[in-house]
């Protein structure tokens, strides 16, 4: 069988189909943009922010997140289309394998490992930070020990002799977000989505308090020099940064795409969705839309009130409290509820990453590339429980024992991977598949989706050589699974499908 061999259309129609042993319809077109909004709003408007305006472009951030936005955009029209088209659990795996073949299929369903499981564990260590963040100064309680909330693989030294003070043992509060959020999903995707419905109302209520109290206290100042001269800034770990100019925007654009991360999950949920054809294009553009208008006004904002300079120094993670509590003077409350809403945020991107990993095993599994155990459905909710089992156990481990600093930029190079991919496979489903119903469009092709390709590769030309290096080095991993087990026991390969 030729690596490239397609799955033919008229099989993924008819797994679309409702059926007894299939995966529950209950999302409508509301639920699937709450779900968007709960996976795209969290570590990235909190927390990226800020670390792309120290090290990559002072205020001229919001420059980064239309860049960002446009390549997302671009994508996100071709992902609609695809959706809407091909409605079926599996997200780009999916598209690749009826527009590009097994071995793309194969490779864009390991990327999306990158993106989904190990940025659930990143943003489960995020959690566990922001839960002392809140013990300490919302609540006023001693914070977890050291021992208890960190990998074996961190020290805590003492500031003043450089002694080691405290040693890592497990990060139980990453640990135990995702298991709860895990065991969550295996209840119901109905009610996971009501759950997050609920947490997406919450922060998007306090976002829209920051905008709206925080412009008053912008001080003009700040804006002055909006895009900083070319330079190069060093960050504290030694690792240089292009900041100002265009290769600031753009290495901006890199680090802020980790922002936008989520609103493509909506797809994996596309066997799921009450009304496919309709629904998907709604909540993935929607979703996308909502959020990038937050995200400038926001970014606006922050960079407003606080400096490029205490974002570098005194604010770091914690940038947005800190900017409340330096200048937002009266308004202590806002910052308390800020580390509520990255705690409410951090949770339904988790949420939504591991539902999206779930169904990216659900469906490379119905086809034979991974054992089937990762697709069998719970006989009452109707959820693939046993691959959620699986990933807990795998993403779990690595929230506990790999500190959250060792993916860095790794899950946005891999998520900007399978965009570019699913780009390309619009051009070709339309050549292929012209008579295809499309219940949305995506316009001017091939015009849109080259442009979302070169959108993509330009974001991932600015994160930087060791990114690729990493990429490839996972790839070549993948490659050695689907040679030594996918490809034997794939069902296009056996005929059966």
């Amino acid at each position: 069988m030729s690596l490239f061999a397609k799955k033919p259309m008229s099989v993924l129609i008819a797994e679309a189909a409702d059926s007894e042993k299939g995966l529950k319809r209950t999302l409508t077109a509301g639920s699937l943009v709450a779900l968007g909004i709960g996976a795209i709003i969290g570590a990235g408007l909190f927390v990226r922010t800020a670390s792309a305006a120290a090290q990559n472009a002072g205020p001229s951030v919001t420059l980064g997140f239309l860049v960002a936005a446009i390549g997302c955009a671009l994508a996100g029209l071709c992902y609609a289309e695809l959706s809407s088209s091909i409605p079926i659990a599996g997200s780009a795996y999916t598209y690749s394998y009826a527009t590009m073949g097994e071995l793309v299929a194969w490779i864009i369903g390991w990327d999306l490992v990158l993106e989904y499981a190990v940025g659930a564990a990143t943003v489960g260590i995020a959690w566990s930070e922001y839960l002392n963040n809140l013990l300490i100064n919302v609540l006023h309680w001693k914070p977890i020990p050291y021992e208890w909330c960190h990998s074996p693989f961190e020290k805590l030294f003492d500031p003043q002799t450089n002694a080691v003070i405290a040693t890592g043992m497990i990060n139980l509060p990453a640990l135990f977000i995702v298991s709860l959020l895990s065991l969550l999903l295996i209840r119901g995707t109905q009610e996971s989505a009501v759950v997050n419905g609920l947490i997406v109302i919450t922060k998007v209520a306090i976002v829209i308090l920051i905008i709206v109290i925080g412009w008053g206290f912008i001080n003009p100042v700040n804006h002055d020099t909006y895009i900083p001269q070319a330079s190069t800034y060093v960050d504290p770990h030694g690792i240089s940064h292009s900041f100002g100019g265009f290769w600031g925007i753009i290495g901006a654009a890199g680090v802020v795409f980790f922002a936008f991360i989520g609103f493509d999950a909506v797809s994996t949920a596309a066997q799921e969705a009450k009304n496919p054809k309709r629904d998907m294009p709604i909540g993935i553009l929607g979703s996308l839309a909502i959020c990038t208008i937050l995200y400038v006004l926001f970014a606006h904002v922050l960079t407003g009130v606080a400096t490029t300079e205490d974002f570098r120094t005194t604010g770091k993670e914690a940038s947005v409290a800190f900017a409340i509590n330096k200048y937002m003077l009266g308004y202590g409350w806002l910052g308390k509820l800020v580390t509520v809403a990255i705690l409410a945020g951090f949770s339904s991107v988790i949420l939504v990453m591991l539902l999206g990993q779930s169904r990216v095993f659900y469906s490379m599994s119905k086809d034979g590339l991974l054992p089937r155990v990762f697709s069998e459905v719970h006989p009452k909710f109707k959820t693939p429980y046993k691959a959620n089992l699986i990933i807990l156990v795998l993403v779990g481990v690595f929230a506990a024992f790999v500190p959250g600093d060792v993916v860095g930029d790794m899950t946005s190079i891999g998520t900007l991977f399978a965009f570019s991919l699913v780009c390309v496979g619009v051009i070709i489903l339309r050549k292929t598949n012209p008579e295809l119903p499309r219940q949305f469009k995506t316009p001017f092709v091939p015009v849109v989706p080259l442009l979302g390709v070169a959108a993509c590769v330009l974001m991932m030309l600015g994160l930087g050589w060791t990114n690729w290096l990493r990429l490839f080095g996972w790839l070549a991993i993948g490659f050695l699974i689907y040679f030594g087990y996918s490809r034997k026991n794939s069902k296009l390969n056996k005929g059966g499908l």
